[in-house]
């Protein structure tokens, strides 16, 4: 395809977002891995949060939670998902809508051993999206959890991954005077091939 500019390099939608992520890393001051992922309930309610993504992969896109979490069981329930990547600094983003399968195998396991000891120990102690009494209690948990599992816990059966992958894609890359630049990747179902389509700003 010929209509594009050099933003945009390549037909492999996923490695145009780790080039974008790997320029992101020198210019934003935070998370430049951050998602703004939007779920909705079993009423069809939307909702979103904003979460780390951990893994771009060759065909889907991969971030961890509690699996007891009012996002876990949306995600559960729906078994699809959107997310906004969003880099203030680059005046670029990605939106991108999906079907999602849990990661509850060995990746997730090794995820989980790469975190901090503080951080896999507060994956045991909180019950995420649960009412909580005051800080003081979750603190309580944590030392009860730290007293409990050590300093290599394993992996809580309730913690995990979820991938998404994905049936469309557009990156969108600011232009002057509000003519910005905005492709679409899409295919009717996962591992399917993609059309490109540009899209009017």
């Amino acid at each position: 395809m010929t209509d594009r500019s050099g933003k945009f390099a390549g037909d492999d939608p996923f490695q145009i977002i780790r080039d974008w992520m790997d320029e992101a890393v020198q210019t934003e001051p935070n998370d430049p891995n951050a998602i703004a992922i939007a779920t909705v309930d079993r009423d069809g309610l939307p909702n979103v949060r904003m979460v780390l993504l951990k893994d771009v992969e060759d065909d889907a896109f991969v971030f961890y939670t509690n699996y007891e979490s009012a996002k876990a069981a949306e995600l559960d329930h729906a078994g699809k998902a959107a997310f906004v990547m969003h880099w203030k600094s680059l005046r670029r983003q990605v939106r991108v809508r999906g079907i999602v399968t849990r990661e509850d195998g060995a990746q997730a396991d090794d995820y989980y051993k790469s975190r901090s000891l503080k951080s896999r120990l507060g994956a045991w102690a909180s019950k995420q999206s649960q009412p909580l009494s005051s800080r003081g209690a979750l603190m309580a948990e944590v030392a009860k959890v730290t007293a409990a599992k050590g300093l290599n816990p394993d992996r809580p059966p309730f913690w995990g991954g979820y991938r998404i992958r994905p049936v469309e894609i557009e990156f969108w890359a600011d232009g002057a005077a509000r003519l910005h630049d905005r492709f679409r990747w899409s295919r009717t179902e996962p591992h399917g091939p993609w059309t490109i389509t540009r899209l009017s700003p």
